[in-house]
């Protein structure tokens, strides 16, 4: 009896050892689940519950962006520095940095002796050049008759030169300093000159108070023309030659990110400084007055489009300055997975990393992340 035990005993124990391998493999199976800490399981009811997605990968077409800073300029024929021609003291001013100014405004009133010796003598010379004139027909009339001298027909001719040289540059002299010689009589000499706005803006600076002495050298105001302010952007030799005239650029202020103004390339510098890297210049399509040189703002350029393998952005979450997706890694499991995140447009960021062929969680995948993590805690 005893032999026939043992005689089947090596058949009875091999679906014992079978099943018991068997039980083994799964349990280790879901051990080493268990102990992956990026991969979350989910049972059928959650899966539900989440309302998981998923799907490939997708080839999307979206536009690379560089982004760039700079400041807001204004070109020199559109800043003005106003100075006196012949110097003098400041009378009277009521300009303020920031004050509107129309061409032919009067900014400021300077005095001075000297306006004064100006005028006088162009009026003496003026006299001059009228008796002079007359000296000069009367001595022609005779030298055409052959009943004057010649020398003194010359003598004439030549002071009446000399006076009409000296009349016209004192005139042009008068017109430096804003008079009118043609309006300067006797009776309306005087000690004050009107310093005169040559364009329509602003004042930017101003650099005088009353009664300091001026020299013509001194710049006294800075006026700023804004009909043509542009922005200058700083891009480096290595993206140069993705810009290029007629592009257009979205610009925006640290202050007010949200408003957002376009302008277009219009001019490219091939210059590259020791930084190694050169000046854009972008015209605004609509001038806002809220924009003053000097201010910094932000760019941001479209080079061109590409079609790369994209993903809503819904399927990307992100974790200790990562990104990541979920990729299925069998029924109900998913393995969290680090990816490079590319250029964004329209709700889609391209994908640097290769996931073709695998499916992705593109709805629930913050849900996963928070189920993951909770896991991991316990």
């Amino acid at each position: 009896m005893k032999s026939i035990v043992f005689k089947y005993l090596p058949a009875l124990l091999i679906p014992v050892l079978i099943y018991g391998c068997s039980s083994t493999a799964k349990e280790e199976s879901k051990v080493a689940l268990k102990t992956d800490e990026s991969i979350v399981q989910l049972s059928p009811e959650q899966v539900k519950q989440i309302d998981l997605q998923i799907q490939e990968v997708q080839p999307r077409e979206i536009s690379t962006v560089l982004k760039l800073n700079g400041q807001i300029e204004v070109p020199p024929q559109n800043l003005v520095s106003v100075s006196v021609p012949l110097g003098g003291y400041l009378k009277s001013t009521q300009m303020l940095p920031g004050t509107q100014v129309r061409k032919g405004q009067v900014l400021a009133t300077i005095e001075d002796p000297q306006y004064i010796q100006l005028q006088q003598d162009y009026l003496s010379t003026k006299n001059k050049l009228g008796f002079a004139l007359k000296e000069y027909n009367r001595q022609r009339e005779l030298h055409q008759a052959k009943a004057g001298s010649d020398k003194v027909f010359q003598q004439a001719e030549n002071e009446y030169k000399n006076f009409s040289i000296e009349s016209k540059a004192l005139a042009e002299k008068l017109r430096l300093i804003g008079l009118n010689p043609a309006k300067l009589t006797e009776d309306n000499i005087s000690r004050t000159i009107g310093i005169y706005s040559p364009i329509n803006g602003y004042v930017s600076k101003v650099n005088v108070n009353i009664g300091k002495y001026v020299v013509p050298s001194d710049v006294i105001f800075e006026l700023v023309n804004p009909d043509n302010i542009h922005l200058n952007l700083t891009v480096f030799e290595k993206d140069l030659s993705k810009i290029k005239i007629g592009q257009q650029v979205m610009a925006y202020s640290n202050s007010k990110p949200d408003k957002k103004h376009l302008t277009k390339v219009v001019l490219v510098s091939h210059a590259l400084n020791e930084e190694r890297s050169t000046t854009v210049h972008c015209d605004f399509e609509q001038y806002d007055q809220k924009l003053v040189p000097g201010m910094y703002m932000n760019a941001v350029l479209e080079v061109n489009s590409d079609k790369v393998d994209a993903l809503p952005e819904d399927a990307f979450v992100s974790y200790e300055n990562k990104d990541y997706v979920f990729v299925q890694n069998g029924k109900d499991a998913f393995k969290m997975t680090e990816v490079k995140k590319g250029a964004a447009e329209q709700g889609f960021s391209a994908v640097k990393s290769d996931l073709k062929g695998k499916q992705i969680v593109v709805k629930g995948a913050y849900s996963l992340l928070m189920k993951l993590k909770n896991t991991s805690e316990d």
